[in-house]
């Protein structure tokens, strides 16, 4: 838990990055095994760690879409070759990951029932849409925690890389219409119930307008705190929990509990 500052204060740069990095190996192997029917392990050359289940390539019909979710994919590569040269010999190995555990314990809870984001575009941009905004609200909170400027810096630019991919998201779903954008709206709803507190998500429709970019009323985004991060993604409210949904071995590192 970082429940008081001096919590944090034990807590080191390593320490945060390695936790973005949990997140980076979550988000890279589900778009190279949607978009390019390749694993981490094949697409950087080397071994990463633990195993991973489920995923498989998408049939992807617009070649507009397939544009941006192809530079989706290279950009997530990206972040975790980053992340590990910038960590070198402290970097996290890839935690055992889950695609089929994580995705059917959020479905059930958003009343998705048989919910593949591996079937079909549509679901493949919907499955993209739960992760890729937990990542900025990751990055946000976890800028309060870094105290390294050019550390800082670097890990700006990566939120900055994410919110992008989260406003494409969006606007695709919004763009597709109807049932997609009444499942991201259950899927909405499930992660701001699994995290707990306040009201720090929001459908890509309020009101009846378009809501490209969730964020308070002086539009600044949200942040969420590691333990509200791993709530989502072992797709558990409860506090002090360390395994479970796309992690069911838990996270990598020192911050591995919700």
């Amino acid at each position: 838990m970082i429940s008081t500052p001096a919590a944090a204060a034990n807590l080191t740069d390593n320490d945060i990055l390695n936790f973005a990095l949990n997140l980076e190996y979550l988000e890279a192997e589900y778009y190279l095994r949607g978009v390019m029917g390749r694993t981490l392990d094949e697409a950087a050359g080397g071994s990463f760690g633990g195993t991973v289940r489920g995923g498989r390539k998408v049939n992807f019909t617009s070649n507009v879409r397939r544009g941006f979710i192809e530079d989706i994919t290279r950009n997530e590569l990206a972040h975790v070759l980053f992340l590990r040269s910038a960590l070198g010999a402290n970097a996290i190995q890839r935690p055992t990951i889950d695609f089929d555990a994580g995705f059917q314990g959020v479905a059930q809870a958003a009343g998705l029932a048989g919910f593949d984001p591996f079937a079909d575009e549509t679901s493949f941009w919907l499955g993209a849409f739960l992760f890729e905004d937990v990542g900025v609200t990751a990055y946000k909170a976890a800028a309060n925690l870094i105290h390294d400027q050019k550390i800082l810096t670097s890990a700006a630019g990566i939120l900055a890389a994410e919110a992008y991919h989260a406003g494409v998201i969006r606007s695709v779903i919004v763009r597709t219409g109807g049932s997609a954008i009444t499942a991201s709206t259950a899927m909405s709803d499930v992660r701001d119930t699994l995290d707990g507190g306040s009201d720090s998500d929001q459908p890509v429709m309020m009101d009846g307008r378009q809501n490209l970019v969730p964020a308070d009323e002086n539009s600044i985004a949200f942040g969420r705190t590691p333990q509200q991060v791993h709530n989502i993604v072992f797709a558990n409210p409860a506090a002090g929990v360390t395994r479970g949904g796309f992690f069911p071995d838990g996270t990598n590192g020192k911050l591995v509990s919700s």
